[in-house]
């Protein structure tokens, strides 16, 4: 059985810590904390953990403090967390089984990390993470900000999931440390160029994050996920300036990179249905919902673009075509999806209303498995 150094750098966490460390504790060999300047309780808890935990002085660089905390690992692996996250009852059993079935040539082991649920719980967004790495390898993190670790050899794909659930508020501190390094003229690698225009848009700032995606794309040298993201989140920019031509210019240009995937099928179906053509529109999203979903993917993956999102829009298509017991259809398999959405129940009603005995509700699926 493999043991493991849980390495994490917190400030501030007094509030995620407990759940975070409570979870992982069960795990972990060894505890190591990197405290960047907490003013609350965060290294009390900590130490309540049995962490060895030490200082580091905040210089702006997410890499120089998460090598810092890598460097103090004694343990044979290495694993990395954020305060804001945890580990499930179920991952907690897999990861323990993990520890123990590691084929030993495996240098690294990238995870599912769950960022966005439904209502019901579900996971709708998530993405794959290298998480645990063997010691002796000496990976880096690299980038200041939106830092990541830069690992090679033979990899393990887990299905440990990583859980994340955020407590704070988003500030503008990762834009601010983006903004000091281009102010002094820093010359941004196409990766950095990716983030400090995520950055610059998550902040409504449009024009100056079009700028920068466009010089991401343009340098053809960014990873594939991110290049199809960036082409993506290009057009939204562009759209929420007015730029309608260039927001369906920078849509289109996935295509340069990929094929089709359910993203970009319904944001190219939500933009014929805004032009009122429901054919061409009804076409993409049933492409969407056609299309296999990428479970083994390292990016970003939203399923809500394969599953209740283009049903719903199909639903709505079709009533407006006419149909409307091919639209009730499509709405009831939305339902199954995502059984609580107000716009879906509100057309449940309508079409029973409206469809009278052809009406068919459709049961959950745990119901008709029974």
């Amino acid at each position: 059985m493999i043991e493991i150094s849980l390495c994490m750098i917190v400030r501030n966490e007094e509030n995620s810590l407990p759940r975070c460390l409570s979870t992982a504790a069960t795990i972990a060999d060894e505890i190591i904390i990197v405290d960047t300047g907490s003013t609350d309780r965060t290294k009390e808890i900590a130490a309540s953990f049995g962490a060895v935990i030490y200082d580091f002085t905040w210089i702006e660089d997410f890499s120089a403090a998460r090598n810092f905390a890598f460097s103090k690992a004694a343990k044979d692996y290495i694993l990395w967390l954020d305060a804001d996250d945890y580990l499930k009852p179920k991952d907690q059993e897999l990861f323990r089984g993990l520890k123990s079935s590691l084929p030993g040539h495996v240098d690294s082991v990238n995870m599912p990390y769950n960022l966005a649920f439904d209502a019901a719980g579900n996971v709708v967004t998530s993405l794959r993470r290298n998480r645990l790495v063997r010691r002796s390898c000496n990976f880096k993190w690299i980038g200041p900000v939106h830092e990541y670790l830069e690992v090679y050899g033979p990899s393990y794909s887990s299905d440990v999931c990583i859980t994340h659930e955020k407590d704070k508020a988003y500030t503008d501190r990762n834009l601010r440390i983006y903004q000091k390094r281009a102010a002094a003229g820093e010359a941004f690698s196409p990766r950095d160029q990716y983030y400090y225009a995520n950055e610059l848009r998550d902040h409504g700032q449009h024009e100056e994050a079009c700028r920068y995606y466009t010089l991401f794309l343009e340098g053809e040298e960014g990873w594939i996920e991110d290049n199809y993201q960036a082409c993506l989140r290009l057009a939204e920019c562009q759209e929420r300036l007015g730029n309608k031509e260039e927001a369906f210019q920078a849509l289109c240009r996935t295509l340069k990179i990929d094929k089709p995937r359910a993203e970009f099928c319904c944001r190219l179906g939500a933009w014929h249905l805004e032009k009122n053509q429901l054919l061409q529109a009804v076409y993409w999203y049933e492409l969407a919902v056609m299309l296999p979903r990428q479970n083994d993917s390292m990016g970003i993956r939203n399923e809500s673009y394969s599953t209740w999102l283009p049903n719903l829009q199909l639903a709505l298509c079709y009533d407006r075509l006419g149909q409307h017991e091919k639209a009730n259809q499509f709405n009831e398999t939305a339902l199954r999806y995502h059984p609580a959405h107000p716009s879906m129940l509100y057309n449940r009603k309508y079409f029973k209303t409206l469809l009278g005995d052809k009406y068919v509700e459709l049961q959950p699926i745990a119901e008709q498995a029974e």
